[in-house]
């Protein structure tokens, strides 16, 4: 693989990332990106490139999805405990993301489940990102998101 082909390959797979929906997504992307360059430095094959790029994905998925947690962690307490109406608050101690999320009354959606929406403000690297979010009950009684 050619120098300018693996570098507008990085630069693509890059802004790419940067719309992913989730960390854990932009955490696999960049760590394929990360792990293409460095296997293609190392072995200078495109065996050496795709192995890691599959390697490099999966350890950024895994970081990513974990500074997920914290937040998926938050928001199920919110639509757990929050009364409707009422905003919940909170700061990513990892990231500095901060949340505010206020939840609406309960109601019964599909499947006979019961289902709670939400008004989420998100400021997210200094950028103010707003979204409704519905979560329904699984059949253990956990908060699922609906949609993702």
């Amino acid at each position: 693989m050619k120098k300018s082909h693996l570098v507008a390959a990085a630069l693509s797979v890059l802004l790419l990332s940067s719309c992913m929906a989730n960390k854990a997504q932009t955490g696999g992307v960049g760590g394929a990106a990360a792990g293409a360059i460095a296997g293609q430095a190392i072995g200078k094959n495109t065996g050496a490139t795709l192995i890691g790029a599959a390697v490099g994905g999966m350890l950024g998925y895994a970081i990513g999805n974990e500074m997920d947690k914290y937040d998926q962690q938050q928001l199920n307490q919110a639509y757990e405990k929050a009364p409707s109406g009422q905003t919940v608050s909170w700061t990513n101690p990892d990231n500095r993301n901060q949340y505010q999320v206020v939840p609406q009354t309960a109601y019964t959606g599909p499947d006979n489940r019961i289902c709670r929406t939400a008004e989420i403000v998100a400021v997210i690297e200094g950028r103010t990102e707003r979204t409704r979010s519905t979560a329904c009950r699984d059949s253990y009684g956990n908060w699922e998101l609906q949609g993702r």
